[in-house]
């Protein structure tokens, strides 16, 4: 007996030592959901300094009127390919590696919930990410069809667009299994008493989230294999001359695009409604209405997609039902907005980096909101398609939107990932250069849209030139402010120095792993703490 116990014993050590390889094997076979987390954001911000290094290749061509350093059609692949990494390849995959490091410790479980397919759903990505950026080495180089690739452009193009098309597919399947992941997870595996309306802001606004994805990933893929028909299998979806139309390429690709850009802020907005009630010491002020706000964003996104078509010559019915549809979005958003700012009011607030990153978002992205409204109109709309006004409305979101939160939580959760506490003044260096230079270089593109600056182009009249030198400079030092983030807060936070506390926050109620006591205008049960 003895020895079968042994023996079975035996076996039961070397799966163990199965389960935790190291060295190389570590990452490669990794199915801890915080290994994979962090696989996630180490491959993400590195797209992000790739997409950021294409970005500033812009800007030096803009610094002045001209062709200084590219050629207009190089020019236009980078463009291209700086939207396409930063969507696919930047914040996407880093709010992915989020949702792996914080979910499971959120909602009390062990792990993810298919933690093979988890390894896979990453390892998808560097494959993408390399034969999409190695598509500038390929004759006639990269995509210059911009980052919706709109035919009839994309059915001329080079060999570069196929492998973008197939990075995109790719990186699509990877996004779908990974939200698979998520929904399995949160709806089976919540800690007993963890209820839905109990969980974290953050796990709501990966549920949704993640619906929506698999509902317009698929929808993505549609377009871009019909593209690929049309490129070289004598199919004429886009191609008027065998009856087909470019303008269904639109509406297919932003019937997924606009989904998109909220499954890019979504997770931010979930970050954000974790460091709030944090850092001013007081319950998330209307969980209940931020749920239902969150749910109502992620439906009424499904019916706004041709506000991005207003100058494609639809019908004044149509032009008239897309901007309401799309106006009617800035009430749930604007509850978020408010329950914020009701959160902050009266709180005893600190003002430590987390906190800095969730108030700039606050006041950035509500700018980025206020311009997208503006753009909502139809006949404005009309004027500003396709100038630089756009440039600064979508960066506004993007930007300070969804990479201000990612650094917010960075900078709130990696105590508890790293064990070590950052260097805080360091973080506020970052912020506040991150949120100046930001402002220098997209906030004078609002007046370059107002005043008819194209888009896309890599020459403008001399008029342009003042604004455009700003903007340069402000994105030089945008960029700088990310390589000191790198050198100066992240590789010392992991490195060592300081130990973090049980409690990184201590005194700040409302984190996850200190649920708060009830107050007197509590009005949902206090979740059970979860370890």
């Amino acid at each position: 007996m003895s020895t079968t116990l042994d023996h079975a014993h035996g076996h039961a050590d070397h799966a163990h030592d199965d389960h935790h390889p190291h060295g190389w094997r570590r990452w490669l076979y990794a199915t801890n959901h915080k290994d994979i987390g962090t696989l996630y954001l180490w491959f993400s911000f590195a797209m992000l300094l790739t997409g950021g290094v294409l970005a500033l290749g812009i800007r030096a061509e803009l610094f002045k009127p001209g062709l200084q350093l590219f050629q207009p059609e190089f020019f236009n692949q980078l463009t291209t390919m700086h939207g396409l990494i930063m969507v696919f390849g930047a914040i996407m995959p880093a709010f992915v590696g989020f949702a792996n490091w914080m979910i499971p410790l959120q909602i009390g479980a062990s792990d993810m919930a298919f933690a093979r397919m988890n390894n896979f759903s990453f390892w998808l990505l560097p494959p993408a990410a390399i034969l999409l950026v190695s598509s500038f080495l390929m004759p006639g180089g990269a995509t210059a069809a911009g980052w919706t690739l709109y035919a009839p452009l994309s059915t001329q193009m080079g060999i570069g667009m196929d492998m973008g098309i197939f990075a995109m597919h790719i990186m699509g399947a990877s996004s779908i299994m990974g939200s698979i992941n998520i929904i399995t997870t949160i709806l089976n595996m919540r800690a007993p008493g963890m209820t839905l309306m109990k969980m974290p802001m953050f796990a709501w606004t990966w549920l949704i989230t993640a619906y929506l994805l698999i509902a317009v990933m698929p929808v993505l893929a549609g377009a871009i294999t019909m593209t690929l028909t049309d490129r070289h299998f004598g199919t004429s979806f886009f191609n008027a001359a065998g009856g087909g139309d470019p303008v269904m390429y639109q509406h297919i690709f932003w019937f997924f695009g606009h989904p998109e850009v909220y499954i890019m802020i979504l997770p931010a907005f979930g970050i954000v409604s974790q460091i709030i009630p944090a850092f001013a010491r007081k319950p998330l002020f209307g969980y209940a209405s931020m749920v239902y706000a969150t749910s109502s964003i992620a439906i009424l996104s499904f019916i706004v997609w041709a506000h991005h078509m207003f100058a494609t010559g639809m019908p004044v019915t149509s032009q008239l039902f897309f901007m309401y549809a799309t106006m009617l979005i800035a009430v749930p958003t604007g509850v978020k907005v408010f329950n914020w700012i009701a959160t902050m009011w009266q709180g005893s607030m600190t003002f430590e980096s987390p906190m800095l990153w969730a108030i700039g978002f606050i006041f950035v992205f509500t700018m980025g909101g206020f311009t997208g409204l503006i753009c909502a109109i139809t006949p404005v709309d009309i004027q500003l398609q396709d100038t630089y006004y756009v440039v600064a409305h979508f960066h506004y979101v993007l930007v300070a939107g969804s990479l201000f939160a990612l650094f917010a939580g960075f900078y709130y959760w990696a105590p508890k990932w790293t064990g070590f506490m950052y260097n805080e003044t360091r973080g506020k260096i970052h912020f506040w250069a991150s949120l100046i230079t930001f402002n220098v270089t997209f906030f004078p593109m609002h007046f370059l849209g107002l005043a008819g600056m194209p888009r896309r182009y890599a020459d403008y009249a001399a008029q342009f030139t003042d604004f455009n030198m700003i903007a340069s400079i402000g994105a030089f030092g945008f960029g700088l402010s990310q390589v000191y983030f790198l050198f100066f807060v992240v590789l010392p936070a992991i490195r060592g120095g300081e130990k973090a506390a049980a409690n990184p926050w201590e005194g700040a109620e409302g984190l996850e792993w200190t649920v708060p006591s009830p107050a007197p205008f509590h009005t949902f049960e206090t979740p059970p703490t979860v370890k």
